[in-house]
């Protein structure tokens, strides 16, 4: 059959893939490009992708090889956000710095602090975000900044660090904690915080990357076969949320995390 026909990818260390895996890595990263463009969350999609489909690859390699992918997607969606919503740089430039400094320093800690001890901790807060975030139904309808000036700044560098090193050492869900952060804390609604959210992560994927490629974790050919399926998720998904607004948004966001706290309590439980 052709679907198990196999050929071998440049830049993976002469590993051989069949025509059906192809496919579904496609489908995967073209999914979790959509998913990260509307609200962030993608990588609950092709992180898993990955491990389940490429055989002997190993954690790191699944955590490099989905940056290259995920920051394929974030570059086409942070432009395509920025031509639309026209993002406020004053904030996203700072955020973005802070959060690829931020990346880096996680990335390089991935693999010195156990990935188990920090799960229970990541559910309980998605579970508090995502009763939040139902308990009211007007956050994120319009923007109402909670503070102006130098103190708006500093609390968007506060979270960029926050969430830049959280996005290096573990990944999953950094695009909806953005998000969220972005409407809770500094007051966007829910389309522009989407807007600066796709800035900021594709720098906290760039300082991830700047530890992992020098490591030679990444696996190349099966990235850019999943990047550029990402672009493609990642350039409808940013139509369709500038399209229906900030309630689909939300809407998306309710899903995502529900998703994600399913996937991570799973994880936790069969101690995968």
């Amino acid at each position: 059959m052709l679907a198990d026909a196999t050929i071998t990818l440049p830049g993976t260390g002469g590993l051989e893939l069949t025509l059906g895996v192809i496919a579904l890595l496609v489908l995967a990263g073209f999914a979790a490009g959509w998913v990260d463009a509307v609200v962030g969350g993608g990588g609950l999609i092709q992180l898993p992708a990955l491990l389940l489909f490429v055989p002997d690859i190993t954690a790191v390699q699944a955590l490099a090889t989905n940056k290259v992918g995920s920051i394929m997607g974030t570059s086409t969606s942070s432009i395509t956000y920025y031509r639309r919503v026209h993002p406020d740089m004053r904030t996203a430039a700072p955020m973005a710095i802070a959060a690829f400094v931020a990346a880096v320093g996680g990335a390089a800690l991935a693999s010195n602090i156990p990935e188990q001890a920090l799960r229970p901790i990541i559910i309980v807060v998605l579970i508090l975000v995502a009763i939040y975030t139902a308990a009211k139904p007007k956050l994120g309808a319009v923007t109402d900044l909670r503070w102006s000036g130098n103190r708006h700044y500093g609390a968007a560098i506060g979270l960029g660090l926050a969430i830049g090193a959280y996005d290096g050492l573990l990944g999953p869900g950094t695009g909806s904690f953005l998000v969220i952060s972005l409407v809770s804390v500094l007051g966007y609604a829910f389309l522009p915080a989407s807007a600066l959210a796709k800035i900021v992560n594709f720098a906290t994927n760039l300082g991830a990357l700047v530890f992992f490629v020098p490591y030679g974790a990444v696996l190349w050919g099966i990235g850019i076969v999943v990047g550029a399926a990402n672009i493609l998720g990642a350039y409808i998904g940013t139509r369709m949320a500038v399209a229906k607004g900030s309630g689909f948004i939300r809407i998306a966001f309710l899903v995502v995390v529900a998703a994600l706290i399913i996937k991570l309590t799973w994880d936790v439980i069969s101690g995968s």
